[in-house]
């Protein structure tokens, strides 16, 4: 496979050295993409990083994930408007050690090509300043740093000396990757072009050599709004941050528009089989079917099986038809996630037991949460529009004997669309 090749018609080049696609047809080399550990997850937005790599490898080549553990301590100022924290190196060493379990499920580290997690922090941490700055700085002009757009557009704001040093940084992991594992490229978002092509620059000067450079472009919705945030925040890749209901729910939710570029991008599937599957959706589109694969395949890979199922599960019952069976095999963090939100009500397990029907539970045990009066309460539990632990409800004056879910949670719904969460503390 032709990886140029492969990532234009997938829409994921921005922008490409001259050169490059000729050098990767000629022979299999190796290249490489910087992840940042300032946190211990990476989420959806580094997924396109992650996908070219995946794509390289598959390609024949030698994929390099570098963790900046060194940079992660400086703070590159590319499409930042101010200056981050900086981090110390104990959380930074458990960040890298997360990020590369998670890059593990995407990236092969075994056979002839394996991919490799390389931390700049391991040929910095004995550089000197006096030899930094003597054995590269001398070979990047103050006039060609000054020219990149990511110091341009933070000189009114400020901009320290250490930010500004970045791009000479950036620049030196490729030079060192170059030199002694023969990384001839290195790819990024289209944010990162002027770094990159920093590297490639003191490669030229220091090693006069030949090093190429490709970016990806920075995926927005058709609706304008940011890739990989929604009303919570970031899409992460570790379930604890994002829950795989919440990863699920996000992929199922895209547009049209959006899932034709997604299973593009975010999938290794062939361009028949994808184009079959568009040709497939566009015939019925009330049925999902893209953004059902989509969501499934990523899932799996970001999560598992297992994962994905309970999630399906956790969608029927929200959205399709469902039994109480379902819902008691939820597991806790896929209930809260999937009720996070609804009003929920608090008792004890003496009060709900003290309940002598339905009614009171649903009024005056709940403190007016589901029903504010007992009359109101009866007359829809009569019309057949209750349901607890999604068993519908038709006695008001039944006695409440429900299993408990988790051993601590009822369901109630009122209508179709109204959920109540009812803690039950022991």
């Amino acid at each position: 496979m032709n990886f140029v090749e492969e990532l234009k018609w997938r829409g994921m080049v921005h922008d490409v050295m001259p050169g490059t696609e000729e050098m990767l047809k000629k022979e299999s080399t190796a290249g490489y993409i910087g992840f940042d550990p300032t946190a211990d997850s990476l989420h959806i937005g580094n997924l396109v990083q992650i996908m070219t790599l995946v794509h390289f490898q598959r390609c024949g080549h030698k994929p390099f994930a570098l963790v900046g553990g060194a940079t992660g301590m400086v703070g590159d100022p590319s499409g930042k408007s101010s200056e981050r924290n900086l981090l110390s190196e104990d959380i930074l060493q458990h960040n890298q050690n997360a990020v590369k379990r998670q890059l593990e499920k995407f990236l092969d580290f075994t056979g002839s090509n394996k991919a490799e997690m390389v931390n700049n922090y391991d040929w910095f941490k004995e550089f000197r300043f006096l030899d930094f700055i003597r054995d590269v700085g001398k070979h990047i002009t103050v006039n060609y740093m000054m020219a990149k757009d990511s110091v341009k557009n933070r000189l009114e704001s400020g901009l320290s000396f250490t930010e500004f040093s970045y791009q000479l940084v950036q620049g030196y992991d490729f030079y060192w990757l170059y030199t002694n594992k023969g990384c001839k490229i290195q790819m990024g978002g289209s944010d990162q072009w002027g770094n990159i092509v920093t590297g490639t620059e003191l490669i030229r000067r220091k090693a006069n050599g030949d090093a190429y450079a490709l970016t990806t472009p920075l995926i927005t919705k058709a609706d304008g709004s940011k890739f990989g945030k929604s009303e919570g925040g970031n899409i992460w890749l570790d379930p604890v941050r994002t829950s795989p209901y919440k990863f699920y729910q996000y992929w199922l939710n895209s547009s049209d528009e959006d899932a034709v570029n997604f299973i593009k991008i975010f999938t290794t599937w062939a361009k028949a089989d994808i184009d079959g599957l568009i040709e497939e959706h566009q015939k019925a589109p009330h049925e999902r079917k893209l953004q059902k694969e989509l969501a499934k395949e990523i899932t799996v890979r970001v999560h598992s099986q297992a994962d994905l199922d309970m999630a399906v599960k956790a969608s029927n019952i929200l959205f399709g038809n469902s039994v109480t069976e379902d819902l008691e095999s939820l597991d806790e963090t896929t209930l809260l996630s999937l009720f996070e939100g609804v009003p929920q009500a608090t008792l004890s397990k003496s009060d709900l037991d003290n309940c002598a029907t339905l009614v009171d539970l649903l009024s005056e045990a709940t403190a007016g949460t589901i029903f504010a009066s007992k009359g109101e309460a009866r007359r829809m539990i009569q019309a057949g529009g209750v349901s607890i632990n999604k068993l519908k409800l038709s006695d008001p004056n039944q006695k409440p004997a429900f299993n408990l879910l988790q051993n601590k949670y009822l369901l109630a719904q009122k209508g179709k669309k109204n959920y109540y969460l009812i803690n039950v503390n022991s």
